[in-house]
């Protein structure tokens, strides 16, 4: 199911994977693949003209194939490298496109389309560690994206805790993690989004592999409450 908000279209194919096109033509992938779950099977669209990835998880060179064009920029976190990955071998900097390397805390403009980027981690004093007591996102691995299209600003925090710094976020198209394990879950997710205030909220990062199944109805009745518009693309 295509969302249409304001001069923005979205579509959430799985896990992170989500496409934004404006109405002046600009389209966005965001986290596209991994193709070991599937989201993006059958589809070789080939139509981005930027594609992000948050951090090495979600990094994979045979998806963003799929989605962007031959003169797409790459947007990739600055800490993926792939030198010691079992999973993939192509670095980044090795993909037949423009790469840039950003950091956790950046603004710049891409053409028509304002960016930023936001710290993305798990609290080392929280309840998304491993069995050894480690973050599944270590601080300085990864972050979240904030786009600008057609005057729709859409914020993937990535894989993240709820942090001090979103409490400062713009936003009208909200895109949180909600399956939580790895990830804020949908209660922390909730109310991040009644702090926010943003015009809509889309959740991801939920029900692709059995750790990050979340009751989605629970969460649309619970942003709701709060008085925040949410819908979900399934």
């Amino acid at each position: 199911m295509t969302v249409h908000f304001d001069a923005v279209t979205v579509d959430w194919f799985g896990l992170a994977t989500v496409r934004l096109e404006g109405q002046t033509g600009a389209v966005v992938y965001i986290d596209p693949g991994p193709e070991e779950y599937g989201v993006l099977d059958g589809l070789e669209p080939r139509d981005g003209d930027l594609i992000l990835v948050s951090h090495a998880h979600h990094y994979d060179p045979d998806s963003i194939r799929r989605v962007a064009r031959e003169d797409a920029l790459v947007v990739v976190h600055e800490s993926i490298d792939t030198s010691e990955s079992a999973r993939v071998d192509e670095d980044p900097d090795g993909l037949p496109f423009d790469v840039e390397r950003v950091g956790a805390d950046e603004a710049f403009a891409l053409g028509p389309l304002d960016l930023f980027t936001t710290p993305a981690y798990n609290d080392p004093d929280g309840p998304h560690v491993d069995d050894d007591g480690r973050p599944y996102h270590l601080e300085g691995q990864g972050c979240g994206f904030g786009v600008t299209v057609d005057g729709v600003t859409a914020f993937w925090p990535g894989d993240t805790d709820v942090l001090p710094i979103h409490e400062d976020v713009p936003v009208d198209c909200f895109l949180p993690p909600i399956g939580g394990t790895v990830t804020m879950d949908r209660h922390d997710a909730a109310a991040l989004a009644a702090r926010l205030e943003p015009d809509v909220v889309l959740p991801v990062h939920y029900d692709t592999f059995a750790a990050i199944e979340t009751d989605t109805d629970a969460f649309v009745v619970d942003v709701a409450r709060r008085g925040v518009p949410v819908v979900l693309d399934e």
